[in-house]
């Protein structure tokens, strides 16, 4: 299971709400993997214009763009449109007209699942992760109904 744009959401909804800059090691240690991981999977992010980087003391990530203005699609396209699902054909060139028939229907439903699917992650913003973040701990009994990070 590829996990990486659910751990960019959860990291970037985190950075959203930093005052300062992110560092490569604290975002691994959030995410439980190697600073290395995290940047070659920011560069991608960087690269589509969604975060920055500064090097140096107090430096790391930050956002270049508000979480209102960036949507779960925009960071499945910046982490480079991983395979939606692991599900396909036994053989594409089929020669038996049982298989063609059901590679041809196996295909078909899987398309209309994938436009689904990126239909709705272009319509959810960070923002609205994050909103969802905040009802969910203001309902915490032990919060007093105070919202928060």
């Amino acid at each position: 299971m590829d996990a990486r744009l659910s751990r960019m959401l959860h990291l970037l909804i985190h950075m959203g709400r930093m005052a300062k800059p992110l560092t490569s090691e604290a975002a691994a240690t959030m995410l439980g993997t190697n600073p290395v991981v995290v940047r070659r999977t920011m560069a991608g992010l960087r690269d589509a214009g969604y975060v920055r980087s500064v090097k140096g003391h107090g430096g790391g990530w930050s956002l270049t763009r508000d979480l209102e203005d960036i949507t779960m699609l925009d960071v499945h396209r910046a982490l480079g449109e991983n395979r939606i699902f692991a599900l396909g054909p036994a053989d594409p060139t089929a020669t038996c007209l049982v298989e063609q028939a059901v590679n041809a229907s196996l295909e078909g439903a899987l398309r209309e699942a994938e436009a689904l699917l990126l239909r709705r992650l272009r319509d959810v913003t960070l923002a609205s992760i994050a909103a969802d973040f905040d009802d969910r701990l203001a309902e915490l009994p032990d919060n007093g109904g105070k919202k928060g990070t």
